[in-house]
């Protein structure tokens, strides 16, 4: 029997072995590797796109409903209801009725879903009120931010009532006894409650303003109980205290300076006027003073220089009065006076038709 003896010619290596480096170790490969790496990639997102296309509508659909209906009844939940309402920037408006007003505005819908934009618009409604901000105070509470109107001027109504009104031409309340009056009042308003008339009644007050400023720096306000300023361009005013009796026609401008002047002629020929004086116009540039008994006195005004056609001494027929002596002769005399003297008198007379009056 013979033996086979096999030389070993030491550590058979392969050519993967050699190239590995030293220390590292070959590790065998997982079962179902292909598998894993399927679960490890899966996500709801990929789940997702297998749902069919109508599926993934009804599911849109769904969640918005449940949103909806989650949020109207968390806004209808007893939490929201309002229980405070914090009124500010009232001193002649009522907060009593502002609280009142803005709590039946969101009695139903609570404050979260409250319209607080209409809830404004409703609070601006009241006389009282030139803005209103309203704002929520989370979970049961109303803020309320007021702007009042402020009051300019005083209105004597076509009744007689004396209201107080803004510089926008609206009525807020009647003047109260403790209420700090005014030098004069407004006269001739447009009580018509249209857009239109309420723009008219606001350039009155304007202008109303602009005659304060100007006679309360000349130191004639107290002078005047009443302006009116039915045409702007024609304004009038009544004089007050012993000359209550008396309007002076102002025209359109240089009211202060024409009231001025109007009052200086006043009290310069009030003393030689025969009858009581009704009234001064100073429209036509010279100051014309009318009479109880008809009479007018025509005096050359500052304010506006006279018309050069004008004449600034009265017709032959308005004299001074005639001494003893034919009535003719005196009627001439009294015509050539004027003629040769014209600059010393400075005082002239309307024409023929007017009455005569008597000049001390």
């Amino acid at each position: 029997m013979k033996e086979q003896v096999i030389a070993t010619s030491g550590p058979r290596t392969s050519r993967g072995a050699a190239a590995q480096p030293r220390g590292f170790v070959q590790r065998p490969a997982r079962r179902h590797g292909a598998t894993g790496d399927r679960a490890r990639n899966f996500s709801p997102r990929a789940l997702f796109g297998y749902v069919p296309s109508a599926l993934k509508f009804v599911l849109v659909i769904l969640a918005l409903v449940t949103v909806f209906v989650g949020y109207r009844v968390a806004a209808s939940a007893s939490l929201f209801q309002v229980r405070n309402i914090d009124v500010n920037g009232t001193s002649r408006t009522s907060a009593e009725e502002i609280e009142g007003l803005t709590r039946r505005a969101v009695a139903k819908t609570g404050v979260w879903r409250a319209d607080l934009s209409a809830i404004s618009t409703e609070l601006e409604r009241l006389p009282g009120v030139r803005r209103a901000v309203v704002s929520r105070v989370l979970p049961d509470g109303l803020r309320v931010r007021v702007t009042e109107r402020m009051p300019v001027a005083v209105v004597r109504t076509a009744a007689g009532h004396f209201v107080w009104v803004d510089e926008e031409g609206v009525a807020l309340a009647e003047m109260k006894n403790s209420d700090s009056v005014p030098s004069f009042f407004i006269r001739g308003w447009n009580e018509d409650g249209t857009e239109e008339a309420r723009k008219d009644n606001a350039q009155r007050v304007q202008k109303y303003v602009e005659v304060a400023r100007e006679w309360s720096a000349l130191g004639l306000s107290e002078r005047v109980s009443e302006v009116n300023l039915i045409d702007l361009h024609d304004v009038r005013a009544q004089l007050a205290g012993e000359d209550s009796q008396i309007e002076v026609r102002l025209g359109g401008q240089e009211l202060g300076e024409r009231l001025k002047q109007a009052l200086e002629t006043l009290d310069k020929y009030r003393p030689t006027l025969r009858g009581s004086i009704t009234h001064l116009d100073l429209q036509t540039g010279r100051i014309v003073i009318g009479t109880s008994s008809g009479s007018k006195v025509s005096t050359p005004s500052e304010a506006t220089p006279p018309d050069s056609n004008s004449p600034q001494t009265s017709s032959p027929t308005s004299s001074t009065p005639n001494p003893a002596g034919s009535p003719k002769a005196n009627r001439s005399s009294s015509t050539n006076d004027q003629r040769q003297k014209p600059a010393r008198i400075n005082v002239g007379r309307e024409p023929a038709s007017t009455p005569r009056i008597r000049m001390r």
